[in-house]
């Protein structure tokens, strides 16, 4: 059975399944997924357990011999296994279905994955798993419905929020739910009648935003500005090199720039597209999940600003050479500010 994140506590309270499949690429999420199941099994008396972290040359055989190994008073056991890869290969298939052929009620099988693609979820010893067990696939929880989640949390725990209350919490921990989850915890204790409204956030919340060089970059492209310089701050903060921000800068330049030559002659956007992905070693499927993006870049300027901000993109290049002189990071954020859509003349010098 396939359930989601909000649905595995229900289900672990009608019964304990024999297999539980925990994936995903939030660390937060599917750590408590895993304390949960846990937690259940240890109350449905499983005290032992056994860790295997599946890497290259690991012994399957030690893990049928511990889930075979049960004597007649032998105590239940919780055989957890981390298998990041998702791929047991052949050995692990094959004791995957030798597991599931003879299962035990003394046994509990707990196998935690990164996030398993479609093709992963066909393999016969995931399907003959799944059959047996549960199978919680966790997806990072996205911008706009983090407000949301946050709301529920403190729901659930006899506390509410108002809406601009959990749209700042929101905005400072995006991207981090561990750092989220503890600033709930303060924030519940400085709750005033259980309730948190946005001075308390204000005068609490730390700014805990995780951001990458690919987020900055979407930002740019979106015309956001405020967030920009939002997110240009935080990666200065992080100890971000500034070569790896204007590579990403630059390069996402020099796309827009073929782009916009080419929607000029004529062509289509999906076949500038997939003309300049194969020029530039870009992958086309991924550069068509950010069509929308790239449209308004496109659409917000022309092909001389693109031929302009390379131009800025050389100027930054020397000064982090020490060739000229400047702060990097000023003209970074003039680079990524021009692209976003303000002025040349206001950000560029």
């Amino acid at each position: 059975m396939k359930l989601r994140v909000d649905q595995l506590e229900g289900q672990l309270k009608k019964q304990l399944a024999p297999v539980y499949i925990i994936s995903g690429d939030e660390p937060f999420q599917v750590s408590q997924c895993c304390d949960q199941v846990r937690q259940y099994a240890r109350a449905a008396g499983f005290s032992e357990r056994h860790v295997y972290h599946v890497e290259n040359n690991f012994d399957w055989g030690d893990f049928l011999a511990t889930a075979n190994s049960l004597s007649l008073f032998a105590e239940k056991q919780i055989l957890e296994i981390r298998m990041p890869s998702g791929k047991p290969g052949d050995a692990g298939s094959k004791a995957f279905m030798e597991y599931t052929s003879h299962l035990s009620p003394d046994n509990l099988l707990l196998l935690i994955t990164d996030r398993l693609d479609s093709t992963q979820q066909k393999a016969k010893w995931f399907q003959t798993l799944e059959k047996v067990g549960n199978f919680v696939a966790i997806w990072p929880v996205e911008s706009a419905q983090l407000p949301s989640w946050l709301g529920q949390r403190l729901h659930s725990d006899g506390y509410r929020a108002t809406p601009e209350a959990l749209s700042l919490v929101a905005e400072r921990v995006e991207g981090n739910l561990l750092a989220a989850s503890q600033e709930l915890e303060k924030l519940k204790l400085l709750a005033k009648d259980q309730t948190i409204d946005e001075e308390t956030v204000r005068n609490s919340v730390a700014d805990s935003a995780r951001y990458d060089v690919y987020q900055l970059i979407d930002t740019a492209l979106a015309g956001n500005t405020r967030q920009c310089t939002r997110i240009l701050g935080v990666l200065k903060g992080e100890g971000l090199e500034p070569p790896i921000i204007l590579w990403a800068l630059a390069r996402e330049i020099r796309l827009l720039s073929q782009l916009s030559r080419s929607l000029s002659r004529g062509l289509a956007l999906d076949l500038a597209i997939d003309q300049s992905a194969k020029a530039m070693g870009f992958n086309a499927f991924l550069l068509k999940r950010r069509k929308g993006l790239l449209n308004k870049a496109i659409t917000r300027h022309s092909e001389r600003d693109f031929r302009a901000m390379l131009n800025a993109s050389g100027n930054v290049d020397r000064c982090i050479k020490g060739i000229e002189k400047g702060n990097v990071w000023d003209q970074l954020l003039s680079l990524t500010l021009y692209l976003s859509g303000l002025p040349p003349m206001a950000v560029i010098r």
